[in-house]
């Protein structure tokens, strides 16, 4: 077990590191401790040769199922065949390899967040040295804007603060001390005695002493997460690789059936051979991973139009199928900037922010009593003080015109033990100090108030303490403001000017809400999605900010803490998941602990952040939604999305465009399973009707060439359906054939093939000649208006618009060309076996063709009517 360096005393850490604080290490004993722990640094993650990670490329089914429908291609003379699968598959290999070695950028990352030198105490004399040779028991120095090089505890300083956002999620500075902490369990964000590497100092100075360095360290351990954790497979990918199981197996059943069939009734072993193998060719959708790729390349194009870059392709999916997106607050659905929520100047509700022109005593002592320091348009410095600036400054109250007739002459700077900061002015008439601090600190020395008309009064301090108190409980961190009118030959120490002062007024800050966060919330929920907000805030400001943005009710006062957490089963996780919708103070072992739990219950889950703290919950959480603007590199290379603007909102507009990309997926699935399906029902069914096998194995290479080929690939870009916002997420385990999909395949590509054996038996009886090419052209027809019918799941053609999907318009009309070519060309004739159709014979291969549209149209008026099977 780790030492609990917090509960430790300055003296107590020094004896168990055998350091001494005034002289430190010598360069002896710093030597030995480095060859003992190693450098002060992050482990590189192992990287595995890119030989392997090509090769791992091929182990998908349906990859090794396309290996054979190439090395069958190829056998049987078809090499253009042969060439396109290959390409596909190298292709996909290229996209997928490429990816992998993006996402182990993320440790290297972690490793540039480290100081470059520091300054150290070494056989008692300073000396700047590399941050990487830092060894515990290390005395080192640090400043204000200094990045903290390693773990350590603080044995001097004082009024010290660091932001440590990016660490715990805490959106305030965080006050630092040097006394132990009793609790040797005190959460991290809690740890006010202790520094952290990656972390950096707002404020003061510190002298300190290292504890823990490189994978030890606070950073190392979210570093060490990010190693172990392991990516899952996307809904698609999963569905996808059941899809290729089945198909394989069903496949080689459906040849040997087909061989065996045209054997016994007499037909010549080579040909049925043939038949067979270009069957086993034909009803593969060899197009179906390029469909998928280029789908999913589209989908990325579009999303990086509404400021949503996609890292990993098939995560774009992947946003189509969540049903929680887990939410860091700071950054995420908040501004990560402070702001004046309230100003509050009378002790009777309501309480508001309140105009500072009717108080301008308040606006001085905002704009005033404080130590930000401007440039042109830049203003700089410590957050909080940032915030009251900007609220005086945008009432008309100007720091820089206030001090041409108020200059600062004296000032008490803030102390963590008064907690309190006042400046002193000079008026025209008199002098005037503004004191601001924590509310407790500034009403004990208060003996009046300010009126809005300039009068006093006494007051009862009491009563707007549990004010103060009841703000805080809310979320607000609370700052009093007073005020004190001088003697010209008054003294200006702190118990002069801090006692007897006239009160101003409370001011109530928060880090707020994004403006969109509120509306992209409910359509997540209208999408069946739910937010959970995952933060390392205080348990107050987190439920604050969620009643804000109504992620829970005005009366939940449900919040889930870091401390309760280790107390809770897995199973007792996975079931509070699914009602609580807050979690504070959390860790970010606990962030991964969270998103597994929503994982194991069946669930598919996103989870946004910007900070180091969330990059193992990014990485594990089935899609990683990273901070563009204000986002780590570290979170950025450990997720599968990058929001450009920082925008909620923009993860709905990106789910919308994932669940567009599955649907167009699902309806190539249909298309190509269909038309597959007719041409199995044409070769099954007609040896049991006494007819000849109808097609040759060039006619079955050829139908699946041009119909599966543009038209398949134009239904990659076909419009949402309407209402894709207003339906629930997929559940995790339902099959890509659910909501009536496979019955449709077989009924759909049962009436293709009767059709098509219709058109044989006719031609047979009344055009003999002509036979095998109405079979052909039939057969090929039926598809294309079956690509054009499923355009929508539910909406009828006719209401969609013929239009809509202009690629596809052409790739029909391509496709109807190309194969009036082969029935009327005579080196079609020659090399398809085809002959030219008279026009009555043609008009009846349309004829049946348009019966196969004019059905999946009638089938969808029944489901919108709710007499079929569902739709997705």
């Amino acid at each position: 077990m780790s030492t609990k360096w917090h509960a430790l005393s300055v003296d107590e850490c020094a004896n168990k590191l055998d350091t001494t604080i005034k002289t430190g290490l010598s360069e002896k004993k710093a030597e030995e401790r480095l060859s003992q722990y190693g450098e002060n640094v992050l482990e590189q993650s192992d990287l595995r040769p890119w030989w392997k990670i090509i090769f791992a490329q091929f182990q998908d089914v349906m990859i090794i199922v396309l290996l054979c429908a190439a090395l069958i291609s190829g056998l049987i003379g078809e090499a253009v065949d042969t060439i396109i699968i290959l390409c596909i598959i190298a292709l996909n290999a290229i996209l997928g390899a490429y990816q992998e070695v993006r996402a182990e950028k993320a440790i290297a990352s972690l490793r540039a967040m480290a100081t470059l030198e520091t300054l150290t105490l070494r056989d008692g004399k300073w000396r700047t040295i590399s941050s990487a040779k830092l060894v515990p028991g290390d005395i080192v120095s640090l400043e204000a804007g200094n990045v903290i090089p390693a773990d350590a505890r603080l044995i001097e300083g004082k009024d010290i603060e660091c932001d440590e956002s990016s660490l715990t999620g805490e959106s305030l500075g965080v006050n630092k001390h040097t006394e132990a902490l009793e609790d040797p369990d005190t959460l991290l964000a809690d740890q006010n005695n202790m520094l952290f590497k990656g972390t950096q100092i707002n404020r003061g100075s510190a002298l300190a002493m290292v504890t823990e360095i490189g994978m030890s360290t606070e950073l190392g351990r979210i570093a060490g997460l990010l190693k172990k954790a392991k990516r899952s497979q996307t809904p698609l990918q999963h569905r996808l690789a059941v899809f290729s199981k089945r198909l394989a197996i069903s496949i080689l059943v459906i040849c040997l059936v087909v061989i065996i069939l045209g054997l016994v009734r007499g037909e010549p072993l080579l040909l049925m051979l043939l038949t067979g193998i270009s069957l086993a060719v034909a009803a593969i959708p060899e197009a179906l991973p390029a469909v998928v790729s280029i789908a999913l390349a589209l989908g990325a194009a579009k999303m990086i139009k509404i400021n949503a870059l996609m890292r990993n392709l098939p995560s774009v999916e992947t946003l189509g199928s969540v049903s929680y997106i887990c939410s860091d607050k700071t950054g995420t659905l908040t501004q990560n900037k402070m702001h004046v929520d309230k100003l509050i100047t009378s002790d009777s509700a309501p309480y508001a922010l309140r105009d500072l022109k009717q108080c301008s005593d308040l606006a001085h002592a905002l704009a005033l009593n404080n130590d930000i320091r401007t440039s042109g348009l830049e203003k700089n410095g410590e957050p909080t003080e940032l915030a009251l600036y900007e609220s005086a400054f945008n009432a008309g109250f100007s720091k820089e015109d206030i001090e041409l007739t108020k200059p600062r002459i004296a000032e008490c700077a803030f102390d963590s033990d008064r907690k309190r900061m006042t400046t002193v002015h000079q008026t025209p008439s008199h002098l005037i100090s503004y004191t601001k601090g924590a509310p407790e600190a500034i009403l004990s020395n208060c003996s009046s108030q300010q009126q809005e008309a300039s009068e006093t009064r006494n007051f009862d301090a009491t009563q707007w303490l549990a004010l103060a108190e009841d703000l805080a409980a809310q979320g607000y961190r609370v700052l009093a403001f007073a005020m004190k009118n001088l003697e010209e030959n008054c003294s200006f120490s702190q118990e002069s000017l801090e006692s007897e002062m006239i009160f101003l007024g409370l001011a109530a800050l928060i880090d707020p809400p994004r403006e969109e966060a509120r509306e992209a919330v409910l359509q997540c929920q209208t999408a069946g999605i739910t937010p959970i907000m995952i933060t390392g805030d205080h348990p107050s400001t987190a439920l604050a900010i969620a009643k804000q943005i109504n992620l829970v009710s005005q009366d939940c006062s449900n919040v889930v803490t870091g401390a309760q957490m280790p107390k809770l089963s897995d199973k007792e996780l996975q079931d509070i998941v699914k009602t609580t919708q807050v979690y504070a103070r959390v860790s970010p072992e606990q962030k991964v602990r969270l998103v597994n739990a929503i994982q194991n219950n069946g669930d598919y889950c996103a989870m946004t952040g910007d900070g180091v703290n969330d990059a193992p919950a990014l990485k594990n959480a089935h899609i990683g939604v990273a901070m563009g603007k204000n986002g780590t590199d570290v979170a950025r290379e450990a997720s599968d999305m990058v929001l450009l603007d920082d925008n909620f909102a923009t993860i709905v507009k990106a789910v919308e465009q994932g669940r567009r990309i599955f649907d167009n997926i699902r309806k190539f699935i249909r298309y190509t399973m269909t038309s597959n399906s007719g041409e199995i029902w044409v070769l099954l069914l007609a040896p049991f009707l006494g007819m000849p096998i109808p097609l040759l194995p060039i006619h079955i290479l050829w139908i699946n060439l041009v119909t599966d080929g543009l038209p398949g690939l134009a239904l990659s870009v076909e419009p949402k359906e309407k209402g894709v916002m207003n339906r629930a997420p997929r559940p995790p385990n339902e099959s890509i054939f659910s909501n009536g999909m496979w019955q449709q395949i077989i009924l759909i590509g049962l009436l293709i093939g009767g059709l098509s054996l219709f058109a044989q038996y006719w031609a047979l009886q009344y055009s003999p000649e002509y036979w095998q090419t109405m079979v052909f052209t039939t057969l090929t027809f039926s598809q294309l208006m079956n690509v054009m019918a499923i355009r929508s799941e539910r909406e009828s053609l006719f209401s969609i618009g013929f239009f809509s999907n202009k690629a596809l318009i052409s790739a029909v009309l391509g496709t109807i060309a190309l194969q009036l070519a082969v029935i009327y060309s005579p080196i079609g004739n020659e090399w398809f076996k085809t002959q030219a159709l008279p026009a009555t014979e043609l008009l009846i291969c349309c004829g049946l063709a348009l019966v196969v549209f004019f059905v999946v149209e009638g089938e969808k008026a029944l489901i919108r009517k709710g007499l079929l099977y569902k739709a997705a």
